[in-house]
């Protein structure tokens, strides 16, 4: 009989379990997601991972789960420590969110290139993601507030978010062109939001006297 693992000794193996999932789909997609491949990575029985989790798409859950929560974390810090000026923290949370993007690119891919149509069967999942959009909804409404942003701040969040991922997107699967550096892509795609979202009334973002997200 297998013996009781302590709490942190549980909470360390999923979160192993958790890292090798993602990898694994980053590597393979979902068919590389199997228990035998984790068992192997893990150098575990091939039952060790059902201690913890009923099948893979659980495990797959609790990955996906544990990014939103990862950057929704990462990007309320840098919100925090951007500074006193508004657009000062735009681009630090802008910043924090290419950064998580790249430094855990397995995990970014899996929460959003994998969907599971029983999503509602996993209440932390849904949690996870649903914190993240409030994250970046009430940080927009920030900008609206502070008069750097016009138009309704749920909507523009999601064009923002549309726009940083797409480009996050390009940079992973190495879509770039050569000919380009990413940094110029960067300020281009900064500057054409913060002109298109420039408040009715006008603050010079339009014109490039505020200028978001990017230097």
């Amino acid at each position: 009989m297998p013996r009781s693992l302590t709490p942190p000794e549980v909470e360390g193996f999923r979160s192993r379990l958790i890292g090798v999932a993602a990898r694994l789909f980053a590597e393979g997609g979902p068919a590389a997601v199997n228990m035998r491949n984790l068992s192997e990575q893990l150098n575990v029985s091939v039952m060790t991972p059902y201690r913890y989790f009923r099948d893979k798409d659980e495990i797959l859950a609790a990955a996906r789960a544990w990014g939103f929560d990862a950057l929704s974390d990462a990007l309320s810090t840098a919100f925090e420590a951007g500074g006193d000026e508004c657009v000062d923290r735009a681009r630090s949370v802008a910043y924090a969110y290419l950064t998580f993007a790249f430094e855990n690119d397995a995990v970014y891919k899996l929460m959003f290139d994998l969907s599971q149509p029983s999503e509602t069967e996993y209440p932390d999942l849904a949690r996870a993601a649903a914190r993240m959009r409030v994250v970046l909804v009430d940080y927009v409404r920030n900008l609206a507030e502070a008069g750097l942003v016009g138009g309704e701040p749920e909507l523009a969040a999601h064009v923002f978010w549309a726009a940083f991922h797409g480009l996050v997107v390009l940079k992973l699967s190495d879509k770039v062109s050569p000919h380009l550096d990413f940094e110029e892509v960067w300020r281009e795609l900064t500057r054409a939001l913060t002109a298109g979202f420039a408040p009715a009334e006008g603050v010079g973002a339009g014109d490039g006297e505020v200028r978001l997200f990017a230097a």
